[in-house]
């Protein structure tokens, strides 16, 4: 049985489908990525499984179990963590306000103490800055501090959403490095990504969505040189909420 299991899901924004039957599952262990132009439903995928938005229909099963329609804080107590698109930090909140309020739905305070100072240890550059409000750090040092943040809450899943999005190439390569490293130590994720090259040679397996479907999927080391990757993103469709986003994004997606 995989961690994650998604079946037909379709969500809608309105009268707007985002999602139409959408069917993929993660398995303990991997880290599958989710790639797809603007406004192919991505975002809103994870945003299902984080229980952040309702599904029209199908099902979402996490560990077995069915999220259904359970509010954002069950999900996270069951294992879900989402490290937003955007960051979205508390810009008015300290370093370690911020992991602290990651850890709302536990109440070990040795335990939490004990896991703000492990992602310390892991992202050296927050606790230099551990006083410091989190709207005055980097694009970097911000994206670091949402998935601290979302680890905080002892995830089995960690939904990362565009972790590479606006950062300078050298902090992107560090950002890769420690998912690497949070998969190696045992944290299963479902990366959506606009690098489909980087997310494709980091991760396991890939599904690739085109205006709010899955249209394949495949091992990512194959899924690299395979030219419906490509067609995915220059044929596809942006329609949706997701496609207000700029299309300086779809230029900068690498998929060479």
């Amino acid at each position: 049985m995989a961690l994650l299991e998604i079946e037909n899901l379709s969500v809608n924004y309105g009268a707007i489908q985002a999602v139409r039957g959408v069917s993929l599952s993660v398995e303990e262990g991997e880290i599958v990525t989710l790639i797809g132009a603007n406004g192919a439903g991505k975002t809103t995928t994870l945003r299902a499984v984080s229980r952040m938005l309702r599904a029209r229909e199908g099902s979402v099963r996490f560990a077995g179990q069915d999220l259904g329609r359970l509010p954002p804080d069950e999900a996270v107590r069951l294992g879900v963590a989402q490290s937003p698109e955007g960051r979205q930090v508390l810009a008015r909140q300290s370093v370690q306000d911020n992991l602290e309020l990651g850890a709302y739905t536990r109440r070990n305070a040795a335990e939490i103490r004990a896991d703000i100072e492990q992602q310390y240890v892991r992202f050296p550059r927050l606790k230099e800055r551990r006083n410091q409000m989190a709207g005055t750090l980097s694009g970097g040092e911000q994206q670091m501090l949402a998935i601290a943040r979302a680890l905080m809450s002892r995830p089995r899943l960690l939904l990362l959403d565009e972790p590479s999005l606006g950062l300078a190439p050298i902090i992107v390569l560090e950002i890769f490095s420690i998912i690497r490293e949070l998969n190696a130590q045992g944290v299963t994720m479902l990366l959506v990504e606009q690098n489909a090259k980087l997310a494709m040679q980091n991760s396991h397996r890939t599904y690739v969505m085109e205006a709010g479907q899955v249209t394949f999927s495949g091992p990512s080391e194959q899924m690299v040189s395979d030219e419906r990757v490509l067609h995915a993103y220059l044929g596809g469709q942006t329609e949706g909420p997701e496609a207000g986003r700029s299309e300086q994004r779809r230029g900068s997606m690498d998929v060479a």
